[in-house]
Parts: C-alpha cells; sequence; structure tokens
C-alpha cells in the first residue's frame, strides 16, 4: 500500500513499530477520515439558525430539472394525443356524458391511471383496441413520472420539512446537509404521507360539495380511485367533477405509488444500516485481519481495512474494487504505484493524440 506508516503487524510476535512510525499512523490515519470528495456543484448557504435562507442541496436537487422537463413534455403529448383520439371516436364510448373534450380528457386519465370507473367505456372494436394501447403507455408514463417528477416534488419540500422539525434548534450547515443525508428517505416518507392525506381530504371534500355524496361514500370513492380499484359505482360524473378529477386522480395515484416506494426503500435502508452496525461492532480476528491484508505482505493499512469494511457492509464488491484498481493502473503511467500529476498530464496527453 501507498502509505507503509499506516501499517500495523498482523501477528503479536512481530517487532513493536517504533515512535516516528506511530507518529506517521496518526497522520495518516488523519488524511483518511479527511479525504476529500470529488468536486461537485458549490454549496451555496448562509448561516442556517432558523431565520435566514434556506440552504441549497445541490446533490438533491442538480441534474433533476431536466428529467422533469422530459416527463411534462411526455404527459402533454401522452394527454393532447389522447384527448384527440378519444374525442374522435366519442361516439363509440357510451355512459354518462358532460361536455364532450372534458370527458375525452377525463376517460384518457382513468385510462392511463388503470382507474377504469367504468362510467365511461368503448363500444366498438377499433376504440377497444386503441384503449387497450393508451392503458399500457399510459402505464409506462406511470413509472417514469414516479421515478422522476414526483421523486422531484417531494424532494423539493424537504428542506422545508427539516427545518420545520427542528425549528427550536440551530443548525449550521454542515449539521444540516448531515441531518438531511441521513434521514432523507424518512422525510421523503413523512411528505408523502402529509401529501396523500391533502389529497385524500381535498377530494373527500369536493366530492361530498359538488357531487353530492355523503362523507362516507366520498371517502370511499377517493379510497377506490386512488388505489385504481375503481369500483365504478361512485365514480366523477358532472363536468366540473371530471375536470377536478383529471389533476386529481393523476397526482393522487402518483402519491400514493410513491409513499409505497419510499416505504419498501425506508425499509430496506434500516437493513442496510443494522448490517453496517453489525460490521463496524464485532470484534475483528486474524482471520479478518488476513483477509484485509490485499497485498499479503503481512500488515494491513488503513485504506486496505476501509476497503474490507466496506465490502463486508456491502458497499462494494471485489468486481467494483478490480474496476478501480484497473482505472488506477491506466492512469499510473510510469508504474510507480503512486499517481502524480504528471501521471494525469500524460493520460490527458494520451487522449487528446
Amino acid at each position: 500500500m501507498a502509505c507503509d506508516g499506516a501499517k500495523k503487524p498482523l501477528l503479536s510476535g512481530l517487532a513493536d513499530p517504533t515512535s516516528q512510525r506511530n507518529d506517521e499512523c496518526r497522520s495518516c490515519r488523519r488524511r483518511f477520515r479527511h479525504v476529500k470528495s470529488a468536486p461537485v456543484t458549490e454549496f451555496v448557504a448562509s448561516d442556517f439558525s432558523g431565520n435566514g435562507p434556506i440552504p441549497r442541496y445541490e446533490s438533491i436537487f442538480g441534474g433533476l430539472h431536466q428529467s422533469l422537463k422530459q416527463v411534462v413534455v411526455f404527459l402533454a403529448v401522452y394527454l393532447g394525443l389522447g384527448t384527440v383520439c378519444f374525442y374522435a371516436v366519442r361516439d363509440d364510448i357510451k355512459g354518462k356524458k358532460s361536455n364532450p373534450i372534458v370527458d375525452s380528457l377525463y376517460f384518457c386519465i382513468v385510462t392511463m391511471t388503470t382507474v377504469g370507473y367504468g362510467d365511461l367505456v368503448p363500444d366498438s372494436a377499433p376504440v377497444k383496441l386503441l384503449a387497450c394501447v393508451f392503458v399500457f403507455t399510459g402505464m409506462l408514463l406511470i413509472g417514469l413520472i414516479l421515478s422522476k417528477a414526483a421523486d422531484y416534488l417531494v424532494e423539493k419540500q424537504e428542506i422545508l420539512l427539516i427545518k420545520a422539525l427542528h425549528i427550536h434548534q440551530k443548525l449550521d450547515s454542515a449539521a444540516f446537509l448531515k441531518e438531511i443525508e441521513t434521514n432523507k428517505v424518512k422525510y421523503k416518507s413523512y411528505l408523502a404521507i402529509i401529501i396523500l392525506s391533502v389529497l385524500m381530504l381535498v377530494g373527500t371534500i369536493f366530492l361530498s360539495m359538488v357531487e353530492d355524496l355523503d362523507i362516507i361514500d366520498a371517502f370511499y370513492c377517493v379510497c377506490s380511485t386512488i388505489t385504481t380499484l375503481g369500483y365504478g359505482d361512485k365514480s366523477f360524473s358532472t363536468g366540473y367533477g371530471r375536470m377536478f378529477a383529471v389533476f386529481w386522480i393523476l397526482t393522487g395515484t402518483i402519491g400514493l405509488g410513491l409513499l409505497f416506494l419510499y416505504i419498501a426503500e425506508l425499509f430496506t435502508e434500516n437493513r442496510q444500516r443494522a448490517l453496517a452496525n453489525w460490521v463496524l461492532t464485532r470484534r475483528m480476528t486474524n482471520l479478518d485481519l488476513e483477509a484485509a491484508d490485499m497485498d499479503d505482505d503481512g500488515a494491513v493499512g488503513a485504506a486496505e481495512f476501509i476497503i474490507y469494511k466496506l465490502k463486508e457492509m456491502g458497499k462494494i464488491s471485489q468486481e467494483d474494487i478490480a474496476l478501480v484498481m484497473k482505472e488506477f493502473e491506466d492512469l499510473d503511467a510510469d508504474e510507480s504505484g503512486t499517481l502524480t500529476a504528471s501521471d494525469i498530464m500524460a493520460q490527458t496527453t494520451q487522449t487528446h493524440s
């Protein structure tokens, strides 16, 4: 390994290191403990005391804007094309109708989200085939929205939630970022629950007031809709109701799917943390040290120890290490076992030539 001073004898019979070597060891450990990260977008924040501007966490938000634009474009094309197609065949769709354009857009939404109340249904073979095409493409689009747009909208509120939970505490920027990183999935789950609860409340009140349903039937319709169960005995039947449903059904079904996704992610993260805690707290043995000795020189350096622990925690695999070592060997032009500025310059020159 590059840092020989970080080595410690594996067997107790070996000679003790000198005091100078101990000093070098401590210096090397400090370097590993404070290793720098790769360059990222600059973190812009004032002192976070609850009164100043909210910090921007670019590692969460960065790169999502372009994906969000793509989702909006795909959704607009899908809904526009679906509305035009179903409007053109409106005479072959039977059921309780209101405004033709609103009905076409509403039918497109309930098809896309697989709610399928049954209040509007295809009544001819060509329209049934058209509906089959739109339901599959709609499900693909819902998956894209769940992975891009909805995740962005929830994370956009993440910092506000953390600020509210720690309103009586004064956190500096570093502590604030650590709080986000450590409990990110948990906060996203909280937000998904809050957003879904608000959507269910708004839907229940709207159905009760506009569609003239009693509270129980309104709540029943809300639950059967966001779960895409869609029994069809209760649904949006008025023109205003269907205009509201166009937006509410889409956000409600996505919100529920997002909540389930975050809950599954939270359980997975908890299992990973339990494994990491077990790895870091169990006692090391000579067998462990021998396994960590990557270069078989009889001593384990700090880098070897870190790699071994990361492998135990499942953070990296042997394949990952092999790929990184291959890149290191490619960059090490003079085969000295270390990387210097001249190695990087040589690699750059070779690439341009």
